[in-house]
């Protein structure tokens, strides 16, 4: 009998969910869905570091893709599905009513971007989390020993702060504040009471303060310190937190029948969770590998007594997750910085040649990356060459440029593993997931020669939607845990980069160039 299982990701700018088969983990399809207000700017003030995003955008595409996936599998798919589960990005909270009604779907607020999902890049809360900060450090109890004794602007209690402070009217109809990563599961399995969201325990105790040492998340009498608005807001959460291996309920008969699922046969809706989480465990993460996904992260024994952590992807381990930047994304953004030119003066021509602009622009798209790490690998080793964002000269082209960002990322990442070592935690290896980092061997090559470790490459294709159809495996029962899961459905690696040791001794140098570069910069802000 066939058992079907989809696993979707809402990443940043898109979602996609993928059709897995739960006996073997084999991809039978997969649709993706760009978010149009997104795409347009909608909501989002950069200028200001305010990004935003409408639950419409959430609700379209996960029909969207849901369907098309059922298409590509054929009409018998359908029945066979046993289980959703959906990783988001984090923290992404909206302001909802006491249904639980996101205030961006109610009148009034439809255009209202206080009233939207609130984004993990949206830093607009930075005044907020330095409140928290300081008045965590008055408590005798370390409230933040979890979340690396700093509390971030991207955390869920300072984007509330800022939100009910920032906006009266959305202040006054603000029952609470919920994480996307539980509003989807909340809203496909009917629910109409925001007391009764379940919260993913990963999310809670990474971005909101959740851990069971202290009962919990922190008293309302912590949060009454900070500002009165926050009053109330702690007792309207459940004290308990579930795992993404356990169900939040069955999918509802109308959104069965919306997703093209037919009439509903108890299909089970995971727990949600974060991406960074669900693509570590897409990836086969394993202890004492560090996964670099849309983040970093490392899991160990949970007899090691680590400070600093940041809750559990596998039961039996403890997790420690970095806030580095992935190198998908460092080269997205040098990708996008360079066609920048590019999309101005197509956009102009496409008024003239119809559909002819669009195709160049995405030709040549398609080619920066592979020429940019083409070019790269052929420069010579230099000690004073282009360093992070210093050490530009008229010199400077894209391909050095490129290749100052992609050490920087090593670097960044070599950071993390000498904190971990200072705890004494290992790192045997880096395991990459994700799309853009893949497509250059030139990056991949350059992180294994800069940390002198082995990096190995996920075959999956999509690891943070597979990782999701692992959980969804495992809360439907198909499998008795994650570890069975990731076993069966595992896609494994497709190839694993040797560090070369006689590059070592030069990236070891340059290392030390950044790290007197990151201390500067950070005695200047």
């Amino acid at each position: 009998m066939d058992q079907f299982v989809i696993g979707v990701d809402f990443g940043t700018d898109a979602v996609r969910a993928v059709l897995v088969d739960a006996r073997n983990g084999g991809e039978l399809a997969s649709a993706s869905f760009a978010y149009p207000r997104w795409r347009d700017g909608l909501y989002c003030d950069p200028a200001r570091n305010q990004f935003r995003q409408h639950p419409l955008d959430y609700i379209e595409g996960l029909g969207y893709t849901i369907k098309a996936c059922l298409r590509q599998a054929g009409e018998e798919a359908a029945s066979a599905v046993r289980a959703i589960t959906i990783a988001t990005t984090g923290s992404t909270p909206v302001a909802v009513n006491e249904e639980g009604t996101p205030l961006a779907l109610m009148p009034g607020f439809e255009q209202n971007a206080n009233a939207m999902f609130v984004l993990p890049k949206d830093q607009t809360a930075v005044k907020e989390a330095a409140e928290i900060n300081f008045i965590a450090g008055k408590q005798e109890v370390d409230y933040l020993k979890c979340s690396g004794g700093v509390y971030s602007p991207e955390g869920y209690w300072a984007k509330l702060l800022h939100i009910l402070r920032a906006d009266e009217s959305v202040s006054r109809s603000c029952f609470s504040f919920v994480e996307h990563c539980d509003w989807l599961p909340f809203l496909l399995t009917g629910g109409h009471q925001a007391m009764n969201v379940k919260r993913s325990r990963g999310a809670a105790g990474q971005k909101a303060i959740w851990s069971t040492e202290w009962g919990g998340y922190p008293p309302e009498e912590f949060f009454s310190l900070l500002d009165h608005r926050l009053r109330g807001f702690p007792g309207r959460l459940l004290k308990r937190t579930f795992t993404a291996d356990e169900p939040a309920g069955f999918l509802t008969p109308e959104w069965s029948l919306h997703l093209g699922l037919g009439i509903t046969r108890n299909i089970v809706i995971g727990i949600g969770g974060l991406d960074t989480q669900m693509a570590a465990v897409g990836g086969q993460i394993e202890p004492y590998w560090l996964t670099e996904s849309p983040g970093s992260i490392l899991v160990v024994p949970a007899d090691h007594n680590v400070p600093g952590i940041c809750g559990s992807v596998i039961p039996g381990m403890i997790s420690l997750e970095a806030g580095q930047s992935a190198f998908g994304d460092i080269a997205a953004w040098f990708k996008k910085l360079l066609s920048w030119p590019l999309d101005e003066l197509l956009m102009n021509s496409k008024i003239l040649f119809p559909g002819v602009a669009e195709l160049v622009r995405e030709e040549l798209e398609g080619q920066i990356l592979h020429t940019l790490s083409q070019r790269a690998s052929t420069l010579a080793l230099d000690n004073d060459a282009e360093l992070a964002i210093t050490g530009f000269s008229p010199g400077s082209d894209a391909p050095r440029i490129f290749r100052a960002l992609t050490e920087a990322g090593c670097f960044g990442t070599k950071n993390t593993i000498d904190q971990l070592a200072s705890q004494e935690i290992p790192v045997k290896g880096i395991i990459v997931t994700g799309e853009a980092a893949k497509k250059s061997p030139y990056i991949l090559q350059l992180l294994a020669d800069g940390l002198q470790l082995p990096v190995r490459i996920s075959k999956a294709e999509h690891s943070t939607a597979l990782g999701a159809a692992m959980f969804a495996a495992t809360a439907a029962g198909i499998y008795p845990d994650i570890q069975k899961a990731m076993k069966v459905m595992g896609a494994g690696f497709e190839k694993t980069y040797a560090p070369d040791p006689g590059k070592g001794s030069f990236y070891a140098r340059r290392y030390e160039k950044y790290k007197k570069l990151k201390d500067q910069l950070n005695q200047i802000q």
